[in-house]
């Protein structure tokens, strides 16, 4: 195709399909496992709906509006079947489209930048292997004061990626811990409180979000005796990350259902002990 015009390289390509990737099975595999723990599914399928699995359309309320996951199946004239490992390591990492528009931070990027570029190029693998969708994109619908997404370039650079000022210390379990309750996992996300820019309050690390928060009122999971999970054994977490029941018999519910089901139970026992060891030793607030 050496030559050719963009328009006609870009009908030549959908008139050929996806672009053909070749990558190892191993590469796939962990890949799956990286997403699970990203809990990606749980975003980008409309379920409420009865959506098609990746191809978006999961409506996030917010303070700020109602923002649409976008489809990241690998279709090449609606999802990101056009799109090389850098695109998607860049999207992650930096919050950046392939044609250099920025997203809003309603995509946790500012969390997954923190993702190692191999784990985000297996993600990548994996992502282009499951089954192409054709569904167009839902646009956001924000309140008449939000800036459009050039302004998200100034905010990038004021807030992403979020610094802790803790830093996250321990043995090599409690650092993988920290990785997925940080980064892949982006916990903070829900669980700790945001200024009115929308940033993260990361001194208050996953001390829990108010009702009217892009949270929608994740509790405090700080191990503070009163108001977190101070409490509970590290036991009772465990079990609560594989099956959603707390420590006096209850289940959870809400978006937490959801988080567990498609993600926490789905990881290993040794990731699940990880996330455990590292949230007991975080500072309580």
């Amino acid at each position: 195709m050496a030559g050719m015009r963009p328009v006609a390289l870009f009908t030549a390509l959908l008139l050929c399909g996806q672009p053909e990737y070749v990558f190892a099975d191993e590469a796939v595999e962990r890949g799956a496992y990286l997403v699970t723990a990203a809990g990606c599914l749980t975003c980008h399928t409309d379920t409420e709906n009865d959506g098609e699995p990746w191809a978006g359309g999961h409506a996030l309320e917010t303070p700020y509006g109602v923002y649409y996951s976008p489809n990241i199946t690998p279709d090449i004239a609606t999802g990101i079947g056009s799109w090389s490992e850098t695109d998607f390591v860049r999207a992650l990492q930096e919050g950046s489209a392939p044609d250099g528009k920025h997203y809003y931070p309603a995509f946790p990027y500012p969390s997954y930048a923190g993702i190692t570029e191999q784990d985000a190029a297996d993600m990548f693998a994996y992502m282009q292997s499951v089954e192409p969708v054709t569904q167009e994109n839902r646009p956001h619908e924000l309140k008449w004061y939000i800036p459009g997404r050039w302004s998200m370039g100034i905010w990038k650079r004021l807030f992403s990626p979020w610094e802790y000022p803790q830093s996250a210390t321990g043995d090599e379990l409690t650092q993988r811990g920290a990785y997925l309750v940080r980064h892949l996992g982006h916990c903070g996300e829900c669980h700790t409180p945001r200024d009115i820019f929308g940033a993260l309050k990361t001194d208050l690390e996953l001390a829990g979000s108010p009702k009217a928060s892009a949270g929608g009122g994740a509790p405090n999971i700080t191990p503070d005796r009163e108001d977190g999970i101070g409490t509970w054994s590290e036991e009772e977490l465990i079990f609560f990350l594989e099956l959603g029941m707390y420590p006096d018999g209850d289940f959870a519910g809400g978006a937490m259902t959801a988080v567990v089901d498609e993600h926490t139970a789905l990881l290993t026992d040794q990731d699940r002990l990880a996330i455990a060891r590292y949230l007991q030793q975080i500072k309580p607030d």
